[in-house]
Parts: C-alpha cells; structure tokens; sequence
C-alpha cells in the first residue's frame, strides 16, 4: 500500500471536496459559489498531493501553455460570474492538461473485472479505444 505524507493527505480531502462541489455545482444549474469553491479547492489540493513546485512545473511547462490559459482561464472565468463559459473553458483545458494520462487510465480500468467488461460494449469500446490510444485529443 501507498503511503502518504500528511500534507498528501489533506490534498487528496481538498481534492475530492473541490471535485465534489464542482460535480454539486453543475448539477444545481451551474451555481457560481459552489463552482468557485470546486474549483479553490482543486487547486489547492492538487497542489497539497504533488507540491507547490511540481504543481507549478506541471501548469506552467512551454507546451503545457495552451492548455493551462485555458484550464486558470475558466477558473477566472468562473470566478468573474459566467459559470457555463467557465465550466467549457476549464474541462477543454483538462482534457488538454491531461490527455497523457488518458491511456494510462483506460488501460488501468481495462484491467478492473466489472468496469472492463462494461468498457467492452460495442458502442463505448470505439470511443474508449480512441481515447486510450490517442495522444493528441484535440
């Protein structure tokens, strides 16, 4: 088992609470404080699990530039009081933040005995197989 630091711990808490909101926010109708505090929390927690240095070398590398002004851009955006813009923003840069670990994950979930079969199905395995091999998701 994985042990964890007690600043990781209270990242992964941050984390889970910031994802929690943001999922509560969308689903209350893009409700603008509870989007802003996910998307707080997020960030902060993320940056409790890997450090504050990781974290900003992970945003702020040269071929990391697009997607991050477009993730911090929606966080802004949201923070500003447009919500649904905001949400579009910050999940396009997401997907561009993190589309490396795309198929690491696919492949992990592969592997687990009830999500794996369910990954299997005809129309959902297309889409998952170009999301587990593609790493360049524009």
């Amino acid at each position: 088992m994985i042990s964890l630091t007690d600043s990781q711990k209270i990242g992964m808490g941050l984390t889970g609470f910031g994802v929690f909101f943001l999922f509560f926010g969308m689903m209350l109708f893009f409700d603008k404080a509870l989007l802003a505090i996910g998307n707080i929390l997020f960030v902060s927690g993320l940056s409790f699990v890997i450090g504050l240095e990781r974290t900003f070398r992970f945003f702020f590398q040269r071929h990391k530039v697009k997607a991050t002004s477009f993730f911090l851009g929606g966080v802004l955006v949201v923070l500003i009081g447009w919500p649904i813009i905001g949400v579009v923003l910050e999940i396009y840069g997401f997907f561009l933040l993190f589309r490396g670990f795309f198929p690491v994950a696919v492949g992990f979930i592969r592997r687990v005995p009830l999500l794996g079969s369910l990954l299997g199905l005809p129309g959902i395995s297309t889409l998952v197989d170009k999301i587990g091999e593609s790493n360049n998701m524009v």
